[in-house]
């Protein structure tokens, strides 16, 4: 922990900066009500919170549900399907996928590539966490589990010699950020894991002389790597820093420095989530390399205040600014009208809705909880995702979808519902089978940070003799209204984890669209999916490529970026849709299928709705199965898993 006048420097600044929120509205609705202030339930002594409320929230969801009490440690008495499943997702990603010899996922690309590794280091936590509690091997067998993290541990280190991180540089100001979350999610994993599994040594005493010491002192060998890991961490947070603009829009992140300004959702979220990341898992960075000019100065310690205030700074300007619609999503961002001489706004705002602008924020949210010990930001991470969950056509309060999808009339999907249908998760292109390779990875980051948001809230940390007051009866009431939150969302993930496993194919590979087997593998078009399209200032720009539009750009913008991944547009007719999208209407299909070449497919013997068959694959449209699209199923998979252990308290116990 840091001294008392770091800390308290960290807490009054966070306190100053938060101040700022309490008038506006945060992730709702048009018409929700303003964001609650809550005051912080730790603060140094002598500095009492004001202008907050010191009422906490005792819910977080409304429905009378609460989690299972029990823990249980033997392996026998756990449901461990989504564990084993996680695995499974895990293991076909990388032997389907990732290539020893060139040190990467070779079919991905440098984003998306960082994506994987962050979903391999996650997945590594959770493994690592269940060997710690479940007693799945004899004793004498102990050492094949260690052997199999040791296995998976070394594909993430090869893929840190894999990453073009000097290409990366010259990329988006997004792309730089995934890299920092990346390899701080690494950090997190080796320091769990070794807490967990080898008695408490000297981090920085890698190796000893005297090999009795040796065998005595030195820590896991993971620990080796900490510092590589940690340094390209400050290297791109320091790069993406650049990004952080106050002319235009009084603040905010550009997305792309070689395009029109445009402040976007998932530049300024992952801005966000890296920054307090940062501040809560940086262990510091004396590396100077690669530059030596000075324009990267070191940093000295864990737990900077800049990375804090740059969290809280950046959070504060994504609520201002209001990117969120009348559904509580994160629509993609503002453009500012350049037809207006002078004009600095933020005044164009693009309508269009992507999955994992929903999710990059709820890492922020839970790390911004974690620092300055506000359930403000809980309640705007939970509301977020209950938008979601309605979004995709599921009722929390029956835990079930909102449409019966046991009366779903042969030839029809259920209505699209803003992001999905029949409580499936859906990406707008998923059906059409029109996704980029950007697109295809999307579904995968919104459950990766879900399963941030939803981890354990453990014991405040600060040592008996500090300076600090904890609210003790409030942080454990925080504690069960989160807990019980996230236990009610468990229903829903499953649904996605069971309907996604339909779609695995003979090598258990996922498929991009989950619902696909659950809705009678139908094979719709752009034209007849019921998915809605054409609305102004909604351009699906990460599927399809930027607009010809003097709003995006000068000249041909297929020169500067354009989504990596062909996206086959499959807008041939041969399905018609009736009723009305959002309106609660069955959505109908009409005449003959085609395939991924346009031919007319006739229905197959047994098929059991019309223009559908159970023996057509809709999976296998446009790119089909991919690295990316088998990160989604692995990362959907550790979801349901990490809920279901969450709300079982079966992750190892934490004494403060």
């Amino acid at each position: 922990m840091p001294g008392r006048l770091v800390l308290t420097l960290l807490l009054l600044q966070a306190k100053c900066l938060t101040t700022f929120l309490t008038s506006r509205h945060v992730l709702a609705s048009a018409a929700s009500t303003a964001r609650t202030q809550y005051c912080p339930v730790f603060h140094p002594t002598a500095e009492v919170p004001t202008n907050c409320e010191p009422n906490q929230p005792w819910a977080f969801v409304e429905l009378q549900v609460l989690p299972p009490t029990q823990r249980s440690t033997n392996g026998s008495e756990v449901d461990l399907e989504g564990l084993k499943y996680a695995f499974e997702a895990l293991t076909v990603m990388q032997t389907e996928f990732f290539r020893a010899d060139r040190a990467t996922w070779p079919e991905a690309i440098d984003w998306t590539a960082a994506v994987l590794g962050t979903t391999l280091a996650g997945t590594l936590t959770s493994l690592s966490r269940a060997f710690a509690v479940l007693d799945l091997v004899r004793k004498n067998e102990a050492e094949f589990q260690g052997n199999l993290v040791d296995l998976l541990f070394t594909q993430l280190v090869s893929s840190y010699h894999g990453q073009d991180d000097f290409a990366i540089r010259h990329q988006a100001y997004d792309d730089m950020l995934w890299v920092v979350l990346g390899w701080l999610d690494a950090m997190k994993f080796v320091r769990s894991h070794s807490d967990l599994h080898y008695p408490p040594r000297d981090p920085q005493n890698i190796v000893h002389l005297d090999l009795a010491e040796a065998l005595r002192s030195s820590p896991w060998h993971g620990h080796f790597w900490a510092p590589s890991f940690a340094h390209r961490s400050r290297l791109f947070w320091e790069s993406a820093s650049h990004g952080w603009d106050e002319t235009l829009c009084n603040g905010g992140m550009i997305w792309h420095p070689w395009l029109r300004p445009y402040k976007n959702a998932v530049t300024n979220q992952l801005w966000i989530a890296a920054s307090i990341s940062m501040y809560l898992w940086f262990p510091g960075d004396n590396n100077t390399s690669p530059w030596v000019d000075g324009r990267f100065s070191p940093a000295s310690s864990t737990r900077d205040p800049k990375y804090l205030a740059a969290a809280i700074q950046g959070y504060k300007w994504l609520a201002d600014v209001n990117m969120t619609n009348s559904a509580g999503l994160f629509v993609d961002g503002y453009h500012i009208d350049r037809f207006k001489e002078g004009n600095t706004r933020c005044d164009i705002r693009s309508e269009m809705v992507f999955t994992y602008n929903q999710g990059i924020i709820l890492t922020g949210q839970r790390g911004l909880w974690t620092a300055t010990g506000s359930a403000s930001y809980l309640e705007d991470g939970h509301r977020l995702i209950q938008s979601v969950i309605k979004a995709s056509g599921w009722d929390l309060k029956t835990a079930r979808p909102l449409d019966d999808l046991s009366k779903l009339r042969p030839g029809h999907l259920p209505p699209w519902r803003g992001l999905g249908r029949g409580g499936i998760v859906e990406e707008r292109c998923d059906a059409s089978g029109t996704c980029s390779q950007d697109g295809q990875t999307f579904k995968g980051i919104f459950f990766h940070h879900l399963t941030a948001f939803c981890e354990a809230i453990e014991p405040p940390g600060f040592d008996t003799d500090s300076d600090i007051t904890v609210d003790q009866s409030a942080y454990r009431q925080i504690r069960t209204a989160h807990e019980t939150a996230c236990f009610a969302y468990s229903s829903w993930v499953q649904h996605n984890a069971k309907a996604a496993l339909m779609t695995r194919d003979e090598k258990g590979r996922f498929g991009m669209w989950w619902g696909a087997h659950l809705f009678g593998n139908a094979s719709p078009t752009m034209k007849t999916d019921g998915v809605p399209r054409g609305r102004p200032h909604a351009a699906d720009y990460r599927n399809y490529g930027i607009p010809h539009d003097p709003l995006w750009h000068d000249g041909n913008p297929d020169e500067i970026w354009r989504p990596n991944g062909k996206a086959q547009k499959t807008t041939e007719p041969g399905l018609v849709i009736t009723g009305t999208e959002e309106a609660g209407q069955q959505q109908v299909l009409l005449g003959s299928r085609n395939d991924e070449h346009g031919r007319p497919v006739p229905d197959l013997p047994g098929s059991h709705q019309q223009g559908a068959s159970p023996h057509w694959d809709p999976n296998t449209r446009g790119r089909g199965r991919t690295a990316e699209t088998q990160n989604g199923g692995a990362a959907l998979m550790r979801a349901w898993w990490e809920l279901y252990a969450g709300s079982r308290h079966l992750h190892p116990q934490k004494t403060r």
